[in-house]
């Protein structure tokens, strides 16, 4: 008798591909209004923030990707622990980002929480329109 195996596509990928591009999408908006806010520090601190966020899903992402061949127990674990981790680097990042020069708090304050949680709202929309298929558009043989 032979086994099946069923492969499961990278949901983790494909879906931190489309925050990412999503965030190519709204960064020329958001760049343009940090640099009428704040002038060039405002437009260099909204890329920072985004830079931050866009690593932070990869991050996440990672760790998903990973921990997925391990038990539902140990991927319970690595997604707690790697969202401590990420939040320190995060923190982190924004310490050492206020102590630049060139970075304008406001801006890159700004940017950091609201891409977070608009990107991650953005797609939460698409995944449950097609929630029997996280991250895939169906095709017509399914």
């Amino acid at each position: 008798m032979e086994a099946v195996t069923q492969t499961t596509p990278p949901v983790e990928r494909q879906i931190v591909t489309d925050i990412s591009r999503r965030a190519a999408m709204v960064a020329p908006a958001l760049v343009l209004i940090g640099a009428i806010g704040w002038g060039v520090h405002g437009a260099l601190s909204v890329l920072a923030g985004l830079a931050i966020v866009l690593v932070n899903y990869a991050m996440s992402a990672a760790i998903l990707s990973r921990s997925d061949k391990w038990s539902p127990a140990a991927v319970m674990s690595a997604v707690m622990v790697g969202f401590v981790v990420r939040m320190a680097i995060v923190l982190a990042a924004i310490t050492v980002a206020g102590h630049l020069s060139w970075i304008t708090k406001w801006p890159f304050g700004i940017t950091i929480v609201a891409t977070h949680l608009g990107l991650l709202v953005w797609e939460a929309k698409y995944l449950s329109i097609s929630l029997a298929f996280p991250a895939l558009k169906p095709r017509g043989d399914v």
